[in-house]
């Protein structure tokens, strides 16, 4: 299964993204700002932009992975092998403070922010647990 995030407002203390499954547009999603880094970014430049303040991860294909969040306390989704990052997950959420690296989804109806976060991340969750039990691989491409 493939999600795709394209990412399209860029502002200075969020950013704001189409998130698509299998190509056809799913929801909105809702990261920190997005300082450009890539997977190609030298760590040592991912770690210096991490320490001036929350930034969105390196955009990039990512292996996804359905897994008990030790901070939540239930099965989400983990964004895995970020480089320089830990514990990126795809949750709900509604406002910049409630990411610190993290994909919140849901459907952007007012400036900045998410509505409906949690019925997009049970509709979200629901698709990759079906892929997942038909053996299917699920990635992200961030962009």
């Amino acid at each position: 299964m493939k999600i795709n995030i394209k990412r399209i407002a860029r502002k200075t203390d969020y950013t704001i993204g189409y998130l698509y499954v299998g190509g056809q547009y799913f929801c909105d999603t809702l990261e920190p700002a997005d300082c450009g880094l890539t997977q190609e970014t030298p760590l040592r430049d991912i770690q210096l932009a991490k320490a001036r303040g929350r930034v969105a991860i390196p955009m990039g294909c990512y292996r996804v992975l359905i897994t008990k969040s030790p901070r939540f306390g239930c099965w989400l989704p983990l964004v895995y092998g970020v480089r320089g990052f830990k514990g990126i997950r795809i949750h709900a959420g509604n406002r910049p403070a409630d990411t610190s690296g993290c994909i919140l989804v849901g459907w952007n109806r007012r400036v900045g922010e998410l509505m409906n976060s949690r019925t997009a991340l049970h509709l979200l969750m629901q698709k990759m647990t079906e892929a997942l039990g038909r053996g299917e691989r699920v990635e992200v491409e961030i962009e």
